[in-house]
C-alpha cells in the first residue's frame, strides 16, 4: 500500500464567513474529524484550503468539505449549522473508508504494530489474521472459541492501535460481572473496588500494551473506560473502541442492549466461548442467540477460533479438544437413545393398530 503523500489546494466558494465557521465548527472539531477518521491533514486560510495525506484520503477529504459547505448554505439569510452526525454520514457515504479498510485487510498483517514491553502484537495463524481483519474492516466484530486463542487480547491491542492512530477518542472495556460457578456473596470497597475482580483480564491486557502509568492516566481523564455491562444501558457511544468481554454470560436481553449502543465512528468487539457459560441453566445465553440472529447483517463479521488455535500451554489445546471429544460423544449418545425411544415408540404404536 502506497504511503506517498500528495498535497490538495482548493478554494470554498462563494466566499461566507458564518459559512466557513459552520463547516469548521466550534474550536474546528468538524476539521478534526474529517482529519481523525481520513489520515490527513487540513489547514486553511480564509477561504483557501490545503490538504496533505495519501492520495485517495486527501481527494475524499476535499469532495467531503465541499459537499459540506453546501449543505451550509443560508436559510432564510442565516447560514445553516452543521451537525457532527453529517460530517460522519458525508465521511460513511464517501466510501473511502470502505477501500481503506479493504486495502487494511489484505495486508492485515502489518495493520497490527504496537510495540509492548513483549515486543510487537501481531496475529499468529489463519484464524487470528482472519480475527484482526474482521476488526478492521467491520463496525461490530465477533470472535468465538476457547479460552487461550488471543481473541481478548488481539481485541485491546486493536483498541489501542486505533487510540493511539487517534481513529477514535476513547476506549471502553466491559463485560458482565457474572461468577465463575461460585457465589462470592458482597465484596467490600467501593464501586470500581467490586467490579475490579471481573474486568482484571482486561486490564492486564491494557498495563502489558501501555504500561501501568499511561493506563492510570488515561483512566482518570476517562480516555479509557472500564464498567460493568449493567452500566452501558441507555447510553449511545460515539468516537469508540468499544470490546465486550465473556459475551457468553450476557442474557439476550443485554446483548441487544449492548448492541443497540453503537453510535457515530464506533467498532465494537464482541468476545465469548459458548462452551463455557456461567448463566443459570434455564437462561439462554446472548452470544448464542447472537449467532443464530446476526450471521447475515452487513457490517457485522464472526471469528470462531478451535482447539489448534490455542496460544497458551500446549497442554490448554489438549483439554479443549477433550473436552470438545467428551461432548459430542454425550451428544452422540442421546440421539442414539432418543432415536431408539422414537423406534420403540413407531414399534408399540403398530403392534396397537395390529391388534
Amino acid at each position: 500500500m502506497s504511503t506517498t503523500l500528495e498535497k490538495v489546494e482548493f478554494v470554498l466558494s462563494p466566499a461566507d464567513p458564518e459559512r466557513l465557521a459552520n463547516l469548521c465548527g466550534p474550536f474546528d472539531d468538524n476539521i478534526k474529524q474529517i482529519e481523525r477518521r481520513l489520515g490527513v491533514e487540513i489547514t486553511y486560510r480564509n477561504h483557501d484550503v490545503k490538504i496533505v495525506g495519501k492520495a485517495l484520503h486527501a481527494n475524499a477529504a476535499k469532495a467531503i468539505l465541499q459537499q459540506l459547505y453546501v449543505e451550509t448554505q443560508p436559510v432564510k439569510g442565516k447560514a445553516a449549522d452543521l451537525l457532527p452526525d453529517q460530517v460522519h454520514l458525508a465521511i460513511q457515504e464517501s466510501k473511502v473508508l470502505e477501500q481503506h479498510h479493504q486495502q487494511e485487510s489484505a495486508s492485515f498483517h502489518k495493520s497490527i504494530s504496537i510495540k509492548t514491553k513483549r515486543g510487537v502484537i501481531k496475529p499468529r495463524g489463519e484464524n487470528q489474521s482472519n480475527y484482526v481483519a474482521n476488526i478492521l474492516t467491520n463496525d461490530i466484530s465477533f470472535g468465538i472459541g476457547p479460552a487461550g486463542t488471543g481473541k481478548t487480547y488481539l481485541a485491546v491491542a486493536c483498541a489501542v492501535d486505533a487510540l493511539e492512530r487517534q481513529e477514535v477518542r476513547r476506549i471502553l472495556l466491559t463485560r458482565p460481572a457474572v461468577e465463575a460457578g461460585e457465589k462470592l456473596g458482597f465484596l467490600p470497597g467501593d464501586l470500581s473496588q467490586k467490579v475490579d475482580p471481573y474486568l482484571r483480564p482486561l486490564y492486564d491486557a491494557l498495563f502489558e500494551m501501555l504500561g501501568f502509568e499511561k493506563v492510570e492516566r488515561l483512566i482518570e481523564r476517562n480516555v479509557i473506560e472500564i464498567a460493568p455491562l449493567a452500566y452501558m444501558r441507555g447510553r449511545t457511544l460515539n468516537d469508540a473502541f468499544v470490546i465486550l468481554d465473556e459475551s457468553q454470560n450476557t442474557t439476550v436481553e443485554q446483548m441487544k442492549m449492548f448492541l443497540t449502543r453503537i453510535g457515530f465512528n464506533t467498532k465494537a468487539v464482541v468476545t465469548g466461548d459458548i462452551t463455557q457459560v456461567d448463566l443459570p441453566r434455564h437462561v439462554k445465553s446472548g452470544l448464542r442467540h447472537a449467532i443464530e440472529v446476526l450471521p447475515n447483517v452487513e457490517e457485522i463479521g464472526f471469528s470462531f477460533f478451535q482447539a489448534e488455535d490455542v496460544v497458551r500451554h500446549p497442554v490448554v489445546a489438549r483439554i479443549v479438544q477433550a473436552y470438545d471429544a467428551f461432548e459430542q460423544q454425550q451428544q452422540a449418545q442421546e440421539l442414539a437413545k432418543k432415536r431408539k425411544r422414537e423406534a420403540e415408540r413407531a414399534a408399540e404404536a403398530n403392534n396397537g393398530s395390529d391388534s
